[in-house]
């Protein structure tokens, strides 16, 4: 399994349930990361995507506590080990953990790496992605050249578990 998230300077991932930024770049590598492959999200996260529906070409998982939540085509689970048993029907599909931070929190260590946006910024913020150069169980294994998007800083990095 692998995680996929834009973090500003300080590892902040949204404020008052919306994400920081939007940046197009991002979208584009998490949609040509992502496609053809699972997605597993919490509810607030899999609500706030566009088009207010499920996201096309993938399969999608959401993780809720609401007992009879129901949300366009997606798969509803109700717990860690039962996203898991879920997720380990598609043995063949790469699986990416898209949010919020408590989804980020409880699949982390499941997870052996991490597609990270690094916006050179710090926002207001009020959610985090768990700081993976602060792990000794992380390491930057690659980090693009910087890309700007208006008078915005960011690089595309990839994590691995040591």
């Amino acid at each position: 399994m692998q995680l996929i998230a834009a973090v500003d300077s300080n590892w902040a991932i949204g404020n008052k349930g919306e994400l920081l930024v939007s940046i197009p770049q991002d979208k584009k590598q998490f949609q040509e990361l992502t496609m053809g492959g699972v997605i597993l999200g919490g509810r607030k996260t899999m609500e706030g995507l566009p088009g207010g529906t499920t996201l096309k070409g993938r399969k999608n998982v959401i993780l809720t506590n609401r007992s009879d939540y129901r949300y366009s085509d997606g798969v509803i689970v109700h717990s860690v080990e039962e996203a898991l048993e879920e997720l380990r029907r598609f043995p063949e599909e790469q699986i990416y953990i898209i949010g919020g931070e408590q989804i980020y929190r409880q699949f982390l260590p499941y997870c052996d790496k991490a597609y990270i946006t690094k916006i050179d910024y710090a926002y207001e913020a009020d959610t985090h992605f768990p700081n993976l150069d602060e792990d000794p169980e992380w390491e930057m294994t690659h980090i693009s050249d910087e890309q700007t998007y208006y008078d915005l800083e960011y690089h595309f990095t990839i994590y691995q578990r040591k």
